[in-house]
């Protein structure tokens, strides 16, 4: 039966050929949802205009609205100076920066051959990769094995342990091989007829068609490497190799003192203001990203969905 686009009745009842997804909300619907956005603006809004106000204020203004101030009457940027001073906050982020920009490039690399490869009818051993891939949603590696095997790979306090053990994702395999299984057949026989190869026919003709889907696959690696500090906390003994999140964690949840020699300087503005600072410094990379990565979501995402 085919949809019918017709106006909701006067009664206010809804048109019976009319899928329900389709009516216009009514006002009392729109008032609920305009109260829902509103109170989960205040509530993911608030923490972070807090955060970021107690990371600009003086230790002063602080001790004298009981250690939080969400508006500062005088802003200062001496949390953000002192922990970018070249301690161990720098040399932290640097290795979270480094951690993420190569380890999505290797997750992205993976990631596209091995989807494209099991995208193609044909492939040697295809199903049974496939089957592979699929398998590590329902049998996943315990914290002892993952150890032993890294143990193994001689990978115990080095970068590597870092990217190899999260390098591939099965979840991203399986969308970006369904989009890639929906670019039309006759692209890849144009190509075999004008002499192109697998990997000519991938880099020239699916990977610019397939920009949405490998913008929102790259950034759920980005935030993946970004976020981790897990694997940093298992594997990495040396603090130097410490990334960003772990040493989030040890001052804002654990409650580690701020040190001034480590740190890089003499003189230390208010805890809670270095805390914040901290904070701030590592959500703010992914803040600033995703806004131009926002249009690829939806497409990239349900396209994928919908033909998997």
């Amino acid at each position: 039966m085919s949809t019918v686009f017709a106006p909701r009745l006067r009664s206010g009842r809804r048109h019976p050929d009319r899928p329900v997804w389709m009516e216009q909300p009514s006002r009392a619907g729109q008032t609920v949802k305009l109260v829902v956005i509103l109170a989960m603006i205040v509530a993911v809004g608030y923490p972070f205009l807090l955060a970021i106000g107690t990371s600009l204020s003086s230790k002063a203004e602080l001790a004298a609205n009981g250690g939080y101030v969400l508006f500062p009457h005088h802003p200062t940027l001496e949390a953000y100076r002192v922990v970018l001073a070249g301690g161990v906050v720098t040399r932290a982020a640097l290795v979270s920066v480094g951690v993420t920009l190569i380890g999505t490039a290797l997750s992205l690399l993976c990631t596209v051959c091995l989807a494209y490869g099991l995208s193609r009818p044909g492939t040697f051993a295809g199903k049974p990769l496939l089957l592979v891939v699929v398998g590590t949603f329902l049998f996943t590696p315990g914290v002892i094995p993952s150890y032993l095997v890294v143990q193994e790979l001689g990978l115990i306090d080095s970068y590597g342990a870092m990217v190899l053990p999260i390098m591939l994702n099965a979840f991203n395999v399986i969308v970006v091989r369904a989009f890639f299984q929906g670019i039309p057949d006759e692209l890849h026989e144009a190509a075999r007829l004008d002499g192109a190869g697998e990997l000519t026919i991938m880099c020239r003709i699916v990977l610019p068609l397939s920009k949405a889907v490998i913008a929102v696959v790259g950034m759920f690696y980005a935030v993946t490497y970004w976020n981790s500090f897990f694997n940093a906390m298992l594997y990495i003994n040396d603090s130097n190799k410490l990334p960003l999140q772990v040493i989030l964690r040890s001052y804002v949840i654990q409650g580690d003192t701020f040190n001034a020699k480590a740190l890089g300087v003499s003189v230390l503005p208010a805890t809670t203001a270095l805390s914040m600072a901290v904070l701030i410094l590592a959500v703010l990379p992914i803040v600033v990203v995703y806004p131009f990565l926002q249009k690829y979501f939806v497409k990239g995402v349900l396209t994928g969905a919908v033909k998997a």
